[in-house]
């Protein structure tokens, strides 16, 4: 198939989208940001300010959806601190978009990529946690002198 048909993306991602659980859509969210923002960070090097201003307002969309896709009610101190981090990094975009800013986007990098390392870290624990919750609830059969005579002639 040589060529990416445009099409074909859009509907792979958008199943992705559709089928995915809100930790893998947060995770999805971290890494368009980050990619949005390296574009845009390239694009600014380049002096291209029109196509840095689109990219960082693609940025600037999805930090406002981190943050409004928070919930307080569940932890309201992590999520008041969070909803500052987000602020802050908003803040960083803004000025990287209007004054063209090379430090300001790459801070806003920065803290994006950190906010992803450490989301995809809990993913992983909760994962793990997941796992051992699902083995603890097998109902596995205790070894018998069979099994055992089996796995010591195949050790």
């Amino acid at each position: 198939m040589g060529a990416t048909n445009p099409q074909l993306a859009q509907n792979y991602l958008r199943t992705k989208v559709f089928t995915a659980t809100a930790e893998q859509l947060q995770m999805m969210l971290y890494d368009g940001a980050i990619r949005f923002c390296e574009q845009a960070r390239a694009a600014l090097i380049e002096k291209k300010y029109e196509q840095s201003y689109n990219l960082i307002s693609r940025v600037q969309k999805i930090v406002t959806e981190l943050s409004c896709s928070l919930k307080p009610q569940l932890a309201k101190d992590l999520c008041s601190r969070l909803g500052a981090l987000y602020d802050y990094v908003y803040r960083k975009l803004i000025e990287a978009n209007v004054e063209h800013k090379l430090e300001s986007l790459d801070e806003a990098l920065s803290l994006l990529r950190y906010q992803r390392e450490t989301w995809a870290m809990l993913m992983e624990q909760t994962s793990r946690q997941k796992a051992a919750s699902a083995a603890n609830k097998l109902e596995m059969p205790a070894p018998s002198e069979r099994m055992e005579a089996t796995i010591s002639l195949q050790g």
